[in-house]
């Protein structure tokens, strides 16, 4: 059922109240003053030194530099003052850009994380052990290493989800011929050609920053076009829990900020290993690690367009792994929505990710207890929320079609009532006019309701028998999604990116010979 971009969700679900809000925010300026951060990039300690926060050097116990640094209130203040409240995402297709505003509880689902394996799904046919004449067909599931024709798939298949507003990539791609000099073109490559969607995703390579950019302003038009349409955008774990800004990731975000492209500040504490498992004390050292980004991010650029990116854990304690399909998960999700909408700061946030190593029942109850519980506290973005398994290990095609699905339900859910004067009026009609019929039924209003999509549908994946098809459903629909034409980049654009951008494997040119996902359709300009 086709859906505009995002649904706007208001009033929003609120965990916290006002008092418990400003206790957190002081908790975190506390973290932020004592212990404060150990840092371990030389150029984030000068540009947090010269603002005036207090640096220690720390003496022993590495064999590179460390400091420790204290950020103040008044640092943290300047930061909130100077962050946008408002954030473009832009898009190759107009209708696919979104406008993020702290201020409009305007929610937009998208894919994620970079998973090291594909789940590869196949019907087989089965022989009934107890009566032999009977067949049946089920689904078998493979653990394989994704490649970048995964990940080009994966693009095709984000654009013609409805209910997908953003496309992070989902697939870690591992072919022989990818390294960490290549990675990050090819990476965006295969996005932003499979895709009209915004694309976002991190950066591997500190090198590769200017290709990247490259390729978008030739897509987009130019460097001046690319900050009007920002057609993709970065995400940093500036933070490694608990409270330390590594060097490699703080120097990525800086360079990041400076070209003006829009950058998600994440964190991702672990509650219970590297931050408190009680809910007061992950909340806190989270946002005390994201407001250090922040402020980092400001500091080398006053004004940049930065995302408030939360994506809290809890660890297990049997193992340490991380724990997705828990209440305590929703509990710091939604508690982070309030942080940001109490700085003015777009949130990007977290649902749809759970444990289940396979698609099922434990999958969709993990996966919709997450949708409906952050959906309505009103982040700007949900990331993790298309066919993710086994926390975060495991992309399955298959599951982005049924969590597709399942967040137009949630969408649906939470769409705007409309209850007007004018729908009133409308209503008292078609009921006169029912009472005045011999047969008093309102199947044939019903029914033009249905044509105009304003009935949400039957589900599709239902099984025609006793066996649940539902996986069957999805695999034959993921066929049809792949078999149609994608919306490449125009023959031009391509050329000119293979020409100026170095590294781009010849396969994944859609007017090559050996193209993994071949343009057979009319090309699409950016």
């Amino acid at each position: 059922m086709p859906q505009a971009r995002g649904i706007l969700v208001d009033p929003v679900l609120r965990r916290l109240n006002q008092q418990q809000v400003e206790l957190i925010h002081r908790l975190s300026l506390e973290i932020l003053e004592e212990p404060g951060l150990m840092v371990f990039n030389q150029e984030a300690v000068d540009l947090l030194g010269t603002a005036g926060a207090k640096v220690e050097p720390i003496a022993e116990g590495f064999a590179f530099p460390a400091w420790r640094v204290h950020i103040s209130e008044k640092l943290v203040n300047r930061a909130l003052e100077s962050a946008p409240r408002r954030v473009r995402l832009g898009a190759r297709d107009a209708d696919n850009i979104l406008e993020l505003d702290a201020g409009q509880p305007r929610v937009y689902f998208g894919s994620g994380s970079e998973t090291n394996v594909w789940l590869e799904i196949e019907p087989e046919v089965f022989v009934a052990k107890g009566d032999p004449g009977r067949e049946i067909t089920y689904p078998t599931i493979a653990r394989r290493r994704g490649t970048v024709a995964d990940l080009a798939r994966a693009a095709h298949l984000a654009e013609q989800l409805d209910n997908l507003d953003f496309f992070l990539r989902p697939v870690n791609i591992q072919d022989d011929d990818i390294g960490g000099d290549n990675k990050d073109v090819n990476k965006f490559f295969a996005c932003l050609n499979y895709t009209t969607k915004h694309v976002m995703a991190g950066l591997t390579s500190l090198g590769q920053l200017g290709n990247v950019i490259k390729m978008a302003e030739i897509i987009a038009g130019g460097p001046e076009e690319l900050r009007k349409n920002p057609i993709i955008s970065f995400i940093t774990c500036v933070v490694k829990s608990p409270l330390q800004l590594v060097d490699d990731t703080t120097q990525k975000m800086l360079e990041m900020v400076r070209r003006g492209i829009p950058v998600v500040i994440s964190s991702s504490p672990q509650g219970g290993s590297t931050a408190p498992i009680e809910e007061a004390g992950m909340v806190a050292q989270i946002n005390a690690e994201i407001l250090a980004g922040i402020v980092l991010s400001q500091l080398a650029r006053p004004g940049a367009p930065v995302l408030y990116g939360s994506v809290p854990v809890r660890a297990r304690m049997d193992n340490l792994h991380d724990m997705y399909g828990v209440p305590e998960f929703g509990h710091y999700n939604v508690d982070c929505v309030q942080m940001a909408r109490f700085y003015g700061l777009p949130c990007y946030s977290t649902a749809g990710v759970g444990d289940a190593r396979i698609p099922g029942i434990q999958a969709t109850v993990e996966k919709m207890l997450t949708y409906g519980y952050v959906t309505p506290s009103g982040p700007a973005l949900i990331h993790y929320a298309f066919g993710l398994l086994e926390e975060t290990q495991t992309f399955c095609p298959e599951q982005a079609i049924l969590d597709n699905w399942q967040i137009g339900i949630v969408k649906e859910l939470w769409r705007q009532p409309e209850v007007t004067e004018e729908a009133g009026a409308q209503v008292l009609d078609t009921v006169r006019r029912v009472m005045a019929s011999s047969h008093r039924l309102y199947a044939r209003y019903t029914r033009q309701l249905v044509h105009k999509g304003k009935v949400f549908p039957t589900y599709p994946f239902a099984s025609q028998g006793l066996a649940d098809e539902a996986l069957l459903r999805a695999h034959e629909q993921l066929d049809a999604y792949l078999a149609r034409s994608p919306r490449c980049l125009s023959r031009e654009v391509c050329h000119e990116i293979f020409a100026r951008v170095p590294g781009i494997l010849p396969r994944l040119n859609p007017y090559g010979k050996e193209s993994v996902l071949p343009a057979t359709g009319p090309e699409v300009r950016s």
